[in-house]
């Protein structure tokens, strides 16, 4: 018996490791282990000779787990029927039923449990959650095992590739391109994996910027309505020339009346042509949605040869702008120019406080600072969010609960906050 019971229990832990594999290599990140096996160490000359075909990989696999199941099911059913009582006249009908009348049922049910729980629901899980480790960790038995039963999946890949032919489905093409997803959550796993005070390439954050520039929409990045500026169409050159020596700039949008009928801009380099007006120096801009996405403006901007995007509003309003060059920092990362002469505040005052400037995005401080901050469609900066709950400018020494953070307004100006006090109440001793 105590043999029967060590053949039960290997028997599970194989039937357990072949399914766990399976599950484990179908979810396993491609990118990951792509670059496992570029590596030169011994278990990278493994997953290459495992991943070279993986059908072969899969019906070795399939093939080891029914073996497993079926050495499994005999053993088991001696094992239940030397272990179980048998139905006697003088025992409960309920039991007479179950022990003697179903007795072949009753096994079957008392296997099947036991074979899903130990050998197929557990691992799979476990090894689907773990996958690039336990794939890497588990690679050199598993090699051994693809070894033993390759003859037996070359005959059964065979086989499937005839029926395949018969029914004319032809063969399922093994793509070496790796999808978005993929590639994100490799992105994903780095930057979680890396420490607080670790600097990562900056190819990874190139990449992670690549992936999310699809989505990226123009009220994201633009210039906000209230810091563009700009100078009036009946201006004289005089006022345009002291504009450009006071801001630094070299482009300076043009409007008519009001801010909201942006008509252009002209660049300094104008000023050499010694204009008699504006107007005959103001180039044309570009104007699209807030909802537009960044890389249509891009291409937008390219294809009409023009460097500067008005951003409207639902009405029709300027809701700020765009330059290309703002485009290319989702990419690459922040390009210091004349435009960037605003310094925000951003200090860590205490282990778990923090001063910063209203016009911070979420996203940013969140990816920094490890914050997790509620993000939302509504808003993109700590203003934003701030006033997406109180509804309102609050006062300079308000305080905000929200969830697990505490805000306290440090400056305030008539149209927008300028500096927060930010408390993460969860780390708290």
């Amino acid at each position: 018996m105590n043999t029967y019971l060590l053949v039960i229990a290997l028997s599970l832990v194989l039937s357990a490791f072949f399914s766990g594999m399976e599950i484990a290599f179908v979810s396993a990140n491609r990118i990951h282990i792509e670059i496992e096996k570029k590596q030169d160490s011994f278990l990278a000359g493994i997953l290459r000779r495992l991943t070279a075909s993986p059908s072969k990989f899969i019906a070795s696999m399939l093939i080891g787990n029914n073996l497993a199941l079926v050495v499994y099911g005999y053993y088991m059913g001696k094992v239940l029927m030397a272990t179980l009582p048998q139905g006697l006249s003088s025992d409960p009908y309920w039991q007479q039923l179950v022990f003697e009348e179903f007795q072949l049922l009753t096994h079957t049910v008392i296997s099947t449990l036991v074979i899903l729980f130990t050998a197929e629901f557990t691992p799979k899980v476990f090894f689907q959650i773990y996958a690039n480790t336990l794939l890497k960790a588990l690679a050199v038995p598993a090699y051994l095992f693809f070894l033993l039963f390759s003859g037996f999946s070359w005959l059964v890949i065979r086989i499937s590739d005839t029926l395949l032919r018969l029914f004319k489905a032809g063969r399922i093409d093994q793509s070496d391109m790796f999808s978005k997803v993929e590639l994100g959550d490799y992105i994903s796993q780095q930057l979680q994996s890396a420490k607080d005070d670790q600097e990562l390439d900056s190819e990874i954050h190139m990449f992670q910027n690549a992936l999310e520039f699809a989505e990226v929409k123009a009220r994201e990045i633009m210039v906000p309505r209230n810091e563009i500026t700009a100078i009036e169409l009946h201006d004289n050159i005089d006022e345009l020339r002291q504009l450009f020596i006071e801001t630094g700039y070299s482009k300076i949008l043009v409007y008519r009346d009001t801010i909201d009928d942006i008509i252009g801009h002209v660049h300094s380099f104008d000023l050499f042509k010694k204009p008699r007006s504006l107007r005959t120096i103001t180039k044309p801009v570009e104007y699209v949605p807030e909802t537009m996405l960044v890389h249509d403006i891009l291409n937008a901007l390219i294809k009409k040869r023009r460097g500067i995007a008005i951003v409207l509003d639902e009405y029709g309003g300027t809701s700020g702008m765009l330059t290309i060059e703002d485009i290319v920092e989702e990419l690459f990362g922040e390009i210091e120019d004349e435009h960037d002469t605003i310094e925000y505040t951003e200090e860590q005052i205490g282990s778990h406080t923090f001063l910063f400037s209203g016009r911070l995005e979420v996203d940013y401080l969140n990816e920094k600072y490890k914050l997790e901050l509620p993000e939302n469609d509504e808003y993109e900066t700590l203003a934003g969010l701030v006033m997406s709950y109180t509804e309102e400018i609050p006062e300079v020494d308000t305080e905000i609960r929200l969830e697990k953070f505490v805000f306290t307004v440090i400056e305030v100006s008539q149209t927008r906050i300028e500096k927060v006090r930010m408390k993460r109440l969860q780390d708290e001793d």
